[in-house]
């Protein structure tokens, strides 16, 4: 005869002390808990409605400015120093912790087109509309001392953009065409030039850094070899490009921000057709920065709006928009990869939290453990139809929803037409264009 006999361990149930929390026997066979996913979908869906809840994005704005501003630079060593410049010549250096201006230059007659930060931080660079170059010193003079610059370079030609090289003291300018500068000379290394139109941007590659790409007011992207010195490939588009960013994750991956409202995510290596185009904004976008993650990206466009997209992913996950807010005209995504600047044409800077509904501070584990456990639970109901539509409503100012609803509408007719067309011609006559291919009118090599 065989006894089973029931043997308990106290440990299990038992609290050693009466702070501790009560310990509760759980059996994880899910053949014995038949509601299981019935009750995760209700708490996906509580998760999905209380981040809509808590989205909270704007987080301050910086004002100082008297006038739009037009460009800002991150500092490469400290997160909470950024660096703008505006349409009367002016910089100011902010301090995104205390939220206040910590110092004032005037630095350009006219526009500040671009600046940029010297590697190591010790220095920064600007170029204006009086065509000048100036580097300055990032920390205040000292008492008594005047502001000055350290090194002032007199150009031929207005100055539209600028970028440093990110491991030697190299720079590059553009304006009629690429100059490489050393840091040490008052003349250009080496001019690069692919055309006769003037060039708006010019980029460095943050990972194969002897690579160089710019976007010139002819609709061409063009890439440069700077230990070659001569351009390698350009492709044109059907519109003006404004800005490029380069991937800091993967090497050959740049994303345009484009005039006829979309970005264009390139591989260099490929530039017959894009590898995503990011269709959301109703129009020009001026400017678009990557997350240190170099999965997302923000972008900043004409239309009083920045949108953040992911990589693979055609449409924006999220769109920020204050009553306010003009004309954007440059963005940042910071390099702890938390808040986004931006900054527009009423002289205000922006401060957005990169993640609407985070929560900001020192957490818990246990509010941790809890925020991890809900972001599972809304990734494995994402394509649920309730869950997925609550995810993904936004509100938009009027003047982007009606544009949105214009521009479908034109879609949708241009579609018609070409079906149409296609019906009525002889077949194979009217081809099959992918949309990634629309938009390249060629590729020069």
């Amino acid at each position: 005869m065989r006894v089973k006999v029931l043997s308990r361990n106290p440990d299990d149930y038992v609290r050693e002390t009466k702070l501790d929390l009560q310990r509760v026997p759980r059996n994880y066979d899910p053949a014995l808990h038949p509601f299981e996913v019935a009750r995760e979908y209700v708490r996906a869906l509580n998760a999905t409605k209380l981040e809509r809840v808590f989205a909270k994005p704007f987080l301050s704005s910086l004002d100082g400015h008297r006038d739009g501003v037009n460009c800002m630079a991150k500092h490469p060593k400290s997160l909470s120093t950024v660096l703008s410049g505006a349409c009367d010549g002016e910089v100011k250096i902010w301090n995104l912790t205390k939220r206040q201006c910590i110092r004032t230059i005037q630095a350009h007659e006219g526009f500040v087109r671009g600046m940029c930060a010297r590697f190591c931080g010790t220095s920064f660079f600007t170029v204006g509309d009086d065509k000048t170059i100036k580097q300055w010193k990032m920390e205040s003079p000292e008492y008594g001392e005047e502001e000055e610059p350290v090194h002032t370079i007199l150009g031929k030609t207005v100055y539209t953009g600028i970028d440093h090289h990110w491991k030697e003291p190299v720079f590059a300018t553009c304006g009629h065409q690429v100059d490489i500068w050393d840091e040490q000379r008052t003349s250009p290394k080496c001019s690069l030039t692919w055309g006769f139109d003037s060039i708006s941007s010019v980029k460095f590659n943050p990972i194969e850094t002897y690579l160089l790409g710019s976007c010139a007011s002819d609709r061409n992207i063009v890439l440069y070899d700077i230990r070659k010195s001569t351009p390698l490939k350009k492709v044109i588009l059907n519109m003006r490009t404004n800005t490029l960013c380069w991937n800091p994750m993967e090497a050959f991956i740049f994303t345009a921000a484009n005039e006829d409202y979309n970005l264009y995510t390139f591989d260099m290596r490929f530039l017959e057709s894009p590898v995503m185009v990011h269709m959301d904004h109703v129009s020009a976008v001026l400017d678009v920065d990557y997350s240190p993650t170099g999965k997302e990206f923000v972008s900043a466009s004409f239309d009083k709006s920045i949108r953040i997209f992911p990589v693979d992913k055609g449409h924006s996950r999220e769109v920020y928009h204050t009553k306010r807010m003009q004309h954007v005209i440059t963005v940042k995504w910071t390099s702890d990869n938390k808040y986004i600047l931006c900054g527009s044409d009423e002289m205000n800077i922006r401060l957005w939290k990169a993640n609407a509904s985070e929560k900001l501070g020192v957490l818990a584990p246990r509010e941790k453990a809890a925020m991890n456990y809900n972001q599972k639970l809304k990734e494995k109901f994402q394509f649920h139809p309730q869950i997925r539509r609550i995810a993904q409503h936004r509100h938009l100012p009027k003047s982007i929803y009606c544009q949105i609803k214009e521009q479908r509408i034109m879609r949708e007719a241009r579609r018609r037409k070409e079906l149409n067309r296609r019906k009525h011609s002889k077949p194979g006559s009217v081809p099959f264009v992918p949309e990634r291919k629309k938009h390249i009118v060629a590729v020069v090599k």
